[in-house]
Formats: structure tokens, C-alpha cells, sequence
């Protein structure tokens, strides 16, 4: 039987943003930036009366808006990290979140946006660097 046909539409999000990751063993547990690169693909089994998924300026304004102004250009770190604190009262920008901000753990987070936004999201992707990414929901 043939699987029934669908449309989907990636839009790509470029934000920078540091972190570390407590309980790393390598050099991961010290702070250090990267060059972020989300693809979030939205999926509809039908296009709407204009013939598209949905319009990119949409998913911008849904998705990729609120990346840059919660995530780009911050320092993600875990809620129970001593540092997060300190560099707040340094007047750093910081974003905790509930557990490590791993490459997974931010792409669960910017899908988690999407779907609150009512975004047919079929998944997030998170390049954090040019051969390094992390995929969510997988499979």
C-alpha cells in the first residue's frame, strides 16, 4: 500500500550562542560558542488555497523571530549551573534551561515552540557546528 503524499518546507535559522555542559567530562564542561544553524521542517498532507505548506514569513515570525530574541547571542545553561548567576549579575544575557543545553535539548526546545505557535512541525535540526547535529524527534 502506498503511503499517503504530504509537502513539507524547511526554513533555516542562523543564531550564535554559548554554553557548557555540567557533568562533561571533556572540553565540553568549559564555557564556548557556537555557530548555530536550525532547520525546522513544518509537513501538511495538503498545500493551502495559495499552494503552500505554510509561508515562510509566517514561520519567521513563529519560529525564527523568537530564536533570535530568546537565543541568539545568549549563554544556554543548565538551570542548577553555579555560573549562570555570576554572569548574570555581570549583566551577561543568560537563558537556563531544565537540563544540559545540548544540541538535543535546544532542538526539542525550538520544536516545542513551534508546535506551542501551531506549527505542523515535523522536526528540528541543530547543526552546531559543520558536521555535528542533533535531530528532534528522530524517526
Amino acid at each position: 500500500m502506498n503511503a499517503p503524499k504530504t509537502h513539507s518546507v524547511t526554513k533555516v535559522i542562523h543564531f550564535c550562542y554559548g554554553h557548557r555542559l555540567l557533568g562533561h567530562r571533556g572540553k565540553c564542561r568549559h564555557l564556548h560558542g557556537h555557530n548555530g544553524i536550525l532547520e525546522v521542517t513544518l509537513r501538511r498532507g495538503r498545500l493551502d488555497r495559495l499552494g503552500m505548506v505554510m509561508d515562510f514569513e509566517r514561520i519567521k515570525a513563529a519560529v525564527a523571530d523568537w530564536v533570535k530574541a530568546t537565543l541568539d547571542h545568549k549563554m544556554l545553561l543548565n538551570v542548577r549551573d553555579p555560573l549562570a548567576r555570576a554572569l548574570r549579575d555581570l549583566g551577561e544575557p543568560v537563558v537556563t534551561l531544565p537540563g544540559n543545553p545540548t544540541a538535543e535539548n535546544i532542538a526539542r526546545l525550538v520544536y516545542a515552540r513551534a508546535r506551542s505557535r501551531r506549527l505542523p512541525v515535523l522536526s528540528v535540526r541543530l547543526w552546531e557546528s559543520r558536521d555535528s547535529c542533533a535531530l528532534y524527534p528522530a524517526g
